[in-house]
């Protein structure tokens, strides 16, 4: 959107506002919205952006982030909120994609608003749509959303209250998972590989009733394969047969208080 910043000069019937004849678009006879620039800088203070466990940001990733919601709120008529969130957020450039959570109820084109998204930004998207009530649902019973919200940056301000709720069949799911890491260990990438790790140790956290936090995701990691395990991780460099006995251990018995949650559950009913 171009923007030109003019100065109201006194006529002698009506005052004026005068523009330069060489311009982008403004075209003769187009109409146009006049207001003070005061009010505009004001807005534009108020719109800045929420950051949750996050010191500091590179600017080029904090022009990112305005561009994103400059985009969307073109796109997108009434939200909820819009959240950032995933490896984007970390202190490298070291990340494939952008992680994007939409809260609203409307239904949307989620295939045009990512082509616009990728057209003007020049980088991937991974987008989660959903409204605030499976927000919710999702924080109280899923440790991946505990995880992503817990480093994030929102365009408004947000708190949630999490009551766990423990679904054993959907963590299941979800440990079913990190088992590739064990299977694929040779193919896989240092970020694969460390995904994988997380999700493993995210979901052992989450059956344990502990806070789920990158941070403390990462000081996990560290406690049970050794310090510095998470960089070596990242940068491809594990000693395999070492890292998967380990892996191997805490697997199974993550696997086992699953399946045993799941058979308690069905004796409850």
């Amino acid at each position: 959107m171009v923007e030109l910043i003019s100065k109201i000069s006194k006529g002698s019937k009506m005052d004026q506002i005068y523009l330069p004849k060489i311009r982008t678009n403004f075209a003769v006879g187009s109409y146009v919205l006049i207001k003070p620039l005061s009010e505009v800088i004001e807005q534009k203070a108020k719109e800045k952006p929420y950051f949750y466990n996050i010191s500091k940001l590179e600017p080029v990733k904090l022009w990112v982030i305005d561009r994103i919601f400059d985009i969307l709120d073109k796109l997108i008529h009434k939200y909820d909120n819009i959240i950032i969130t995933g490896s984007f957020l970390d202190e490298s450039f070291n990340f494939n994609d952008i992680d994007l959570m939409l809260i609203t109820s409307e239904k949307i084109d989620l295939n045009h608003i990512q082509r616009e998204l990728e057209k003007n930004i020049g980088i991937n998207f991974h987008i989660i749509v959903l409204d605030n009530n499976a927000l919710m649902k999702g924080l109280n019973s899923d440790p991946l959303y505990q995880a992503m919200l817990s480093r994030c940056v929102a365009k408004k301000r947000f708190v949630y209250r999490i009551r766990q709720s423990i679904n054993y069949k959907l963590l299941d799911l979800h440990l079913l998972k990190s088992k590739s890491l064990i299977e694929n260990f040779d193919v896989l990438t240092g970020g694969e590989k460390y995904g994988l790790a997380r999700n493993l140790i995210a979901i052992e956290l989450f059956i344990h009733k502990k806070k789920i936090t990158k941070e403390l995701i990462n000081k996990r990691i560290n406690q049970i394969f050794g310090k510095n395990t998470v960089k070596m991780i990242k940068k491809n460099m594990l000693n395999k047969n070492e890292f998967l006995k380990k892996y191997r251990l805490i697997y199974n018995k993550t696997f086992k208080e699953i399946l045993n949650g799941i058979s308690y559950g069905s004796k409850q009913e």
